[in-house]
């Protein structure tokens, strides 16, 4: 985890990293020209000269383009691409910016970020890009570790406005996204053999022991698969019986001393998705190692408004389960009973993330006064044929707290697009033996899921339905901050929404 450290004087560290835009200009001859700025920040460089050597390197100026250039005095500039030159870059252009050099620098201990932010916003911004590129995950390598470059150990943020008590609190918060990011990921990432529903538990609760647990508000309750059985949580239990390894559901609760709001997050968690019965093609099912990471970023927010002690009342639920093949898995046409007393025929043993999503999401409206429910799931490849990889779709049935929602995401940097849920669909879920099915009409399948979870919300509760299947594993190139593999993607937004709501009436 890298030191975020902010500077209002040039630093001794051999590495400056700058911004490069671009614009087009057309000449007398009508021909488009393509013109590149540096753009320094509060750093003072030879602009005319490192602007000869960029054009001799054939520099762009495009997002995720990073050049570095040495100069005489032993110091190495590095250039990220900002994309069109602009007199205010949006906070997530400095975000991606400040990653993707971070990322290019693994293997050197420090460098300083001279960036175009000129306010406490932006400059929390670039804090917070460079520390989200600043990632690896290497704990299962052996012989081959030795050769991997580690991430900036030190992050300088070279800023007039350092010693700002604004700016300091901004930064010191970016450091938390990062470090819980962080946590985020590395779950999504660590494989079924290492994280099972009962292992994933255990490290939840050495992170809470670690982040101050009962006297930092929180408090961690784990319920095993007797207890599920018996308690009648039988979305969770259908879905992890095939497995050796039992279900658990586990539930972090965060009271602050002070308390203007009540939320309540439920977060997809299963370790792994074979399909059940249902089996998936063997193709890409080493991805289904992601199939928690609705789970991981409930968790990894929760502790971030607790850090921020935000005076946000959170209840975090996440239904951990293994969807496994065996003699004991559930079967196309079994009937389950959910948490409350509603029957599920279970047509498609590989649609089981809105099975244990369900239970949980009814267990968490026992909660008393709650304001708002929000659900994270990696639920349908539907949302990657309708939105691709990088954005998330985002349900509801209210609209004014969606509204809320998609500011805290647009704030955040997190690709969000509202989607519907026609009524009109919700027939094709009915079932001939049971109040309803698990599966319904193939076009529209996230609408469909969508669906499916409105059934076990309270029509009163405002609640948000968050489908991230595409944008939480990243099987492409890097990009920005983001790596490739788990991407930690809501955490940032849930966070941003406890902070918005906490102001709304």
């Amino acid at each position: 985890m890298s030191t975020i450290r902010l500077s209002d004087n040039s630093t001794k560290d051999s590495i400056l990293v700058l911004g490069l835009s671009f614009s087009k200009k057309n000449n007398k001859e009508k021909n488009q020209q393509v013109n590149l700025h540096i753009e320094p920040g509060d750093a003072k460089v030879n602009i005319k000269l490192l602007s000869a050597q960029l054009r001799d390197l054939g520099a762009t100026g495009k997002s995720d383009e990073v050049i570095k250039i040495p100069t005489e005095k032993s110091t190495l500039i590095v250039f990220t691409g900002l994309g069109e030159t602009s007199n205010n870059y949006s906070h997530e252009v400095l975000r991606r910016a400040a990653g993707a050099a971070s990322r290019a620098l693994h293997g050197n201990a420090s460098a300083t970020f001279a960036l175009p932010a000129f306010d406490s916003e932006t400059v929390c911004a670039v804090a917070e890009g460079a520390a989200l590129g600043a990632y690896t995950f290497d704990e299962f390598r052996g012989s081959t570790k030795i050769e991997r470059k580690a991430p900036l150990k030190n992050i300088n943020v070279l800023t007039s406005l350092a010693k700002r008590p604004e700016v300091k609190v901004g930064v010191a918060r970016a450091a938390l996204i990062a470090q819980y990011t962080f946590l985020a990921r590395d779950l999504i990432n660590t494989p079924p053999s290492h994280l099972t529903p009962d292992s994933f538990t255990k490290k939840i609760s050495a992170v809470l022991k670690e982040a101050g647990g009962t006297a930092s508000g929180l408090k961690i309750t784990i319920l095993n698969e007797k207890q599920l059985k018996s308690r009648g949580f039988g979305g969770i239990t259908a879905v992890g019986q095939g497995s050796a390894n039992p279900p658990r559901l586990l539930h972090i609760s965060y009271t602050p001393k002070k308390s203007l709001k009540k939320l309540a997050f439920v977060g997809k968690g299963i370790t792994f998705d074979s399909g059940g019965l249902a089996l998936k093609p063997a193709l890409g099912m080493e991805a289904m190692k992601s199939d928690m990471s609705g789970a991981a970023a409930v968790c990894a927010a929760t502790f971030i408004i607790a850090a921020l002690k935000l005076p946000v009342t959170i209840e975090t639920w996440a239904p951990l389960a293994e969807n496994m093949i065996s003699d004991t898995a559930t079967r196309p046409s079994d009937i389950i009973t959910i948490f409350g007393g509603k029957t599920v025929e279970v047509l498609n043993p590989d649609a089981e993330g809105r099975l244990v999503l369900a239970d949980a999401m009814v267990k968490a409206q026992e909660s008393k006064s709650l304001d708002v429910l929000v659900d994270v799931a990696t639920l349908t490849g539907a949302q990657v044929v309708a939105l691709g990889t990088r954005t998330s779709a985002v349900m509801t049935n209210n609209e004014p707290m969606r509204e809320i929602f998609l500011e805290a995401a647009t704030h955040s940097g997190e690709a969000f697009w509202p989607m519907p849920l026609p009524q009109e669909l919700r027939a094709s879920l009915d079932s001939p033996v049971a109040d309803l099915a698990n599966i319904g009409e193939r076009m529209g399948g996230m609408l469909v899921a969508g669906l499916f979870l409105k059934d076990f919300v309270r029509e009163d509760l405002p609640w948000l339905h968050l489908d991230i299947a595409g944008p939480a594993y990243n099987e492409g190139d890097c990009h920005g901050y983001t790596p490739v593999g788990g991407t930690g993607i809501a955490v940032r937004s849930l966070v941003t929404l406890a902070e918005k709501l906490e102001f709304v009436k």
